[in-house]
């Protein structure tokens, strides 16, 4: 941004194909050159049945990646600030927490 300048006037539109889904599931790909994100939903079907369903993935360039991270971090703060504490009950499968 140009010194002296004003900002510039942002409009955000949507194209045919843009969607909302809930997702409950997101897997994460990394490289070198971007950050994949797969998003899904985890249906357990049995006692010992998980299923997931993956519906969208998303690729982001690094310093997106870390902007999206900033953007979530400060919104959680003021979520917990306004809700109570957001506890994690990881449900493991190896390493990876859902």
């Amino acid at each position: 941004m140009t010194p002296g300048l004003p900002p510039p006037k942002f409009q955000l539109t949507t194209t045919p194909d843009y969607r909302e889904s809930y997702a409950n599931s997101v897997q994460m790909r990394v490289n070198l050159w971007d950050f994949f994100l797969m998003f899904g939903t985890i249906n357990q079907t049995a006692p010992d049945a998980v299923t997931i369903q993956n519906f969208q993935g998303i690729y982001l360039s690094p310093p997106q990646a870390k902007a999206l991270s900033n953007v979530l971090q400060q919104n959680l703060k003021q979520y917990e600030a306004a809700f109570g504490e957001i506890r994690l009950e990881a449900q493991t499968q190896g390493e990876i927490i859902q």
